[in-house]
Formats: structure tokens, C-alpha cells, sequence
């Protein structure tokens, strides 16, 4: 079967942004540099055009595509997190530089989109008890970073 690899585009900024992701997520690594062989738009020989890395077992690319092409919302990386301390950890490493949005949204300083989301939300949220459900979301959507005790205060009501 084929596998499918998300491929972000950056200027010139594709090792850097892989060994950033990569310090921030268990089960993550460089697998491979592949550098210019000839002159291209995307740089000289012996410059680096593409990197393929794993984030959280996740396959990806990264491309020096020499130009600037802005990220936006409408592709995100959504992040699954076990807890209050994993949320914190990614959220604080990823606003370095980086620009908090809403709702567990965050922008990180090469402008790609991530979701950071306890995996509590998405039970919460699917709760056959309308109220709860809507408790839920209502408070999720007046956070920034999402919290945890927060959520499950909606939640009890």
C-alpha cells in the first residue's frame, strides 16, 4: 500500500524546521538530507533540498523551494496529547517564536498551523449529553491554549 508523507514547503529553512519539530516529539528523527546535485531554483549544489524526517512515527518532508510560500489555517498539524503536561510541553516549545492563535491553535515561527488538543476534548465534545457536549465547547472556544481542568469543569457543569 502507499504511504502518505505531509511535504512542507519553506524557502530556505527546511533542516532547520525538521531538527526543531523533531527536538520537540518522542519517536522522532532525521531519516535523510538529500542535498542539490546541480544548480536549481531551490539552490546551489551541496545545498539542502530535502528532508525527510518522522515526527511521532508520522512520516515527512521538508522542501527548500527557495521561495517564500505562506502557511496557512486551512492545513494544520493536529496533535494528540495524553495529558495537561504533554499539551504544556508542545505548546511552549512551538509558541518559541511561534504565535498562539485560539481554541489549541498555534502558529509556530516558520508559520505552519498545529492543533495542540488533549485527547479528552474530542470524548468531551462527542458526549451523547447535548449540555455537557455544549459546556465543553463553549469553554474551549474562550481558551487559547487549551486546559484540561478547565474542560472537565464544563463538562461536570
Amino acid at each position: 500500500m502507499s504511504k502518505i508523507a505531509p511535504c512542507l514547503w519553506f524557502a530556505r529553512e527546511a533542516e532547520e524546521a525538521a531538527n526543531f519539530y523533531v527536538s520537540l516529539f518522542p519517536d522522532s528523527r532525521i531519516d535523510h538530507v538529500q542535498k542539490n546535485v546541480i544548480d536549481t531554483p531551490s539552490g546551489k549544489p551541496d545545498q539542502v533540498l530535502v528532508v525527510s524526517f518522522t515526527l511521532a512515527g508520522q512520516r515527512f518532508m521538508a522542501l527548500n523551494g527557495a521561495s517564500h510560500v505562506e502557511f496557512n489555517h486551512s492545513i494544520s498539524l493536529a496533535v494528540d496529547c495524553a495529558d495537561q503536561t504533554e499539551v504544556d510541553r508542545l505548546w511552549n516549545g512551538l509558541a518559541d517564536g511561534g504565535k498562539p492563535v485560539a481554541c489549541g491553535w498555534i502558529t509556530d515561527r516558520y508559520g505552519v498551523s498545529w492543533q495542540i488538543v488533549p485527547t479528552i476534548l474530542i470524548k468531551y465534545i462527542a458526549d451523547p449529553d447535548k449540555a455537557k457536549a455544549a459546556r465543553v465547547m463553549q469553554a474551549m472556544m474562550q481558551m487559547v491554549k487549551l486546559d484540561i481542568a478547565g474542560l472537565e469543569a464544563a463538562y461536570r457543569g
